[in-house]
């Protein structure tokens, strides 16, 4: 099984873990107040780097723009495991509803406009995390049979607009080799789950989120004589209807939660003219590949068909943004007895999956990859009332950053300990 460690092992984890956690709490506090937008985490890369020197390890920056790697070499043979965490803020404008002394007041220019930018997302808490697991590590390295890569990963949020970045860039760089992860792990901190448990699930955690964008052209006419033209708006309209019965009435929902979702559609610029298109653009949302392709040539024959009948035509592109966050089955049982170990039997919990994304799917996609979720709501709080991530009101509770720690640090060493076969 995972778990197996000796007794003196976990307990040393667990007292370097203690003795971090004010420096681990710290750290989010800095770089919750100092955030920085993707591929321009210049001053966290510096922090993490000059922390990771410190520690003795192997370090290299400017990995996919601003990602920092390093590596911990242990004092007996083995394989490789990586541990990463994602470094982005977001534009958001923090609404400081908790009177937090370290609230960010940063402002930045983000595509032509000047915007707020926040941790609205918990990146902050993984740096720290992560920061931590790493002197929690580097401080038994002897004791270590094999490799440890931790990857601090820029841009998980998004890069610009024909920008390759994040883990995608990550994997083409190379950052998976040399030495070879066999195995991969990470987590995200859930302002909706409770400080102290961790939720898991073998499979499809996590959505893939693809980008469409659907051009219906008509025949511009007199709005006082549509009988003259072919009129966009109203296929358009039509298209956009169908495009809902894609997930309710064409596909087997019971394999797999999908969604299909129609966000900003344009066309026209007077009341009285018929114009002569209309554009549409969306995300479509699956938790398994073939759910996902299905998906895309049903949207792509809905929105034709509609527009040929209407004798008008559309034009359909299909942008895949992020794969599946596919937890691998293997992998996910080996390590359940070191979770429940860490965390406590009764605090490792199964979950449902979310129809959010997350990129740490192209690791997965290389290698056996688990990514899990870790409480950091007040304990006792309503998750129907906790601000929910990517607002101006996210907050979390930093009591919960110790397991994460222990955790992260607990599944690299049961996994060198005892390798899956």
């Amino acid at each position: 099984m995972g778990s197996a460690q000796t007794n003196g092992t976990q307990t040393q984890i667990d007292q370097l873990a203690n003795k971090i956690e004010p420096k681990v709490i710290q750290w989010r506090r800095e770089l919750h107040q100092n955030p920085e937008l993707g591929n321009f985490e210049v001053k966290t890369a510096e922090k993490i780097a000059k922390h990771l020197k410190a520690l003795g390890l192997e370090v290299k920056t400017g990995v996919a723009r601003t990602g920092v790697v390093a590596i911990l070499r242990g004092g007996q043979p083995g394989p490789v495991v990586a541990l990463r965490a994602d470094m982005d803020a977001l534009p958001v404008v923090e609404n400081n509803t908790h009177n937090l002394p370290f609230a960010s007041k940063v402002k930045t220019m983000f595509e032509g406009q000047q915007v707020g930018v926040m941790h609205a997302c918990g990146h902050d808490a993984h740096v720290a995390m992560l920061m931590g697991a790493a002197e929690v590590l580097s401080g038994m390295k002897k004791d270590i049979k094999g490799i440890i890569k931790f990857i601090f990963q820029p841009a998980e949020e998004g890069s610009a607009p024909g920008q390759v970045g994040g883990a995608k860039l990550m994997v083409q760089e190379g950052v998976l080799e040399s030495p070879k992860v066999d195995a991969m792990f990470g987590l995200h901190i859930r302002s909706d789950v409770e400080a102290g448990t961790i939720t898991y699930r073998p499979q499809g955690m996590m959505a893939s989120s693809d980008n469409f964008k659907i051009t219906v052209k008509g025949q511009q006419s007199h709005g006082g004589t549509p009988w003259m033209g072919v009129d966009p708006v109203v296929t358009s309209a039509y298209i956009v209807t169908a495009l809902q019965t894609i997930v309710s009435r064409q596909v087997d929902v019971t394999n797999a939660a999908a969604i299909v979702t129609v966000g900003a559609i344009n066309g026209g610029v007077r009341a009285n003219i018929v114009p002569s298109q209309v554009e549409m653009i969306g995300t479509i949302r699956a938790l398994d590949v073939p759910m996902q392709q299905q998906i895309h040539e049903r949207l792509k024959k809905t929105a034709t068909s509609i527009a040929t009948g209407a004798g008008a035509t559309a034009e359909v592109s299909i942008q895949e943004m992020t794969p599946v966050t596919y937890n691998h089955e293997a992998l996910t049982a080996h390590m359940l007895p070191s979770l429940q170990r860490v965390a406590g039997t009764n605090q490792v919990k199964l979950t449902k999956p979310v129809t959010i994304a997350e990129d740490f799917a192209y690791f997965q996609q290389k290698v056996p990859g688990l990514y899990l979720f870790l409480g950091g709501m007040p304990k006792g709080a309503d998750p129907a009332k906790a601000p929910a991530h990517h607002t101006p009101d996210f907050y979390i509770e930093e009591s919960g950053l110790k397991l994460g720690v222990r955790a992260l640090a607990n599944l690299a060493v049961d996994y060198l300990n005892n390798p899956m076969k």
